[in-house]
């Protein structure tokens, strides 16, 4: 089932904000411990998916490109950009019509604006494979039961948005398959999910609060694995 990740994903945020409309008073030292736990899996996952390629070369090539690429177009400063707009958009509305849309402003930036949702994404449309984003649902269920304490209910419905965006691009990954010759899509499955797995040991490290590293700069690096593998197969 190609949405099954996402439809996780989706139900994980919907569930945690339910259980934070519970949890009025969470630790802060809890927070802290739950939160590097999942730093660590993330990163230990991306160390998992980095030794798929055959060719770390081409992975060294394409993410160091991609960064550079990345921080030319400097993505990260166009979703933060974004985010800004939006919630000044809602902020009025939020401030006069109580916690409801500011908890979905907030978690809807939180929970779709980064690499691990697209990747995950890719991952469940190319090779059906839901492990990436049911990781991602882990966190954001976490996430959203912090949010919800004190956001309040409003963080629920940015499942919606998540579903939307990540099954798109699930239902979208799908399609490539009937126009991409096998061998071609396996190599480019494998370097992929090498050049990935770099980004999410990203995520794990900045969740564990060692780095500030900017992973929406590095996306631009699964556009130059596309191109790479498409001058190997051809040539």
């Amino acid at each position: 089932m190609v949405l099954l990740g996402t439809i996780v994903n989706a139900i994980l945020i919907i569930v945690g904000s339910i259980i934070g409309r519970f949890l009025k008073d969470i630790p802060e030292n809890m927070k802290q411990t739950v939160m590097n736990a999942i730093g660590i899996a993330i990163a230990v996952l991306g160390i998992q998916m980095g030794f798929k390629s055959n060719n770390f070369v081409i992975v060294i090539i394409c993410i160091v490109l991609g960064g550079v690429l990345g921080e030319w177009i400097d993505l990260d400063k166009w979703l933060n950009r974004l985010g800004n707009y939006v919630e000044k958009k809602f902020g009025s509305k939020a401030a006069q019509g109580g916690s409801i849309a500011q908890g979905f402003v907030t978690g809807t930036l939180i929970f779709v604006i980064g690499a691990m949702g697209v990747l995950g994404a890719l991952n469940s449309g190319l090779q059906n494979d839901h492990e990436l984003l049911i990781s991602k649902g882990i966190i954001d269920g976490f996430t959203s039961i912090i949010l919800a304490a004190t956001l309040g209910i409003g963080v629920l419905l940015s499942a919606i948005p998540v579903a939307i965006y990540q099954g798109a691009i699930a239902l979208f990954a799908t399609q490539i398959t009937k126009i991409i010759p096998e061998a071609a899509l396996d190599l480019f499955l494998q370097e992929m999910t090498a050049t990935g797995g770099i980004m999410i040991i990203a995520i794990g490290l900045n969740l564990l609060g060692l780095t500030k590293i900017r992973v929406a700069n590095l996306l631009p690096s699964l556009v130059i694995v596309a191109i790479a593998v498409t001058f190997i197969y051809n040539f």
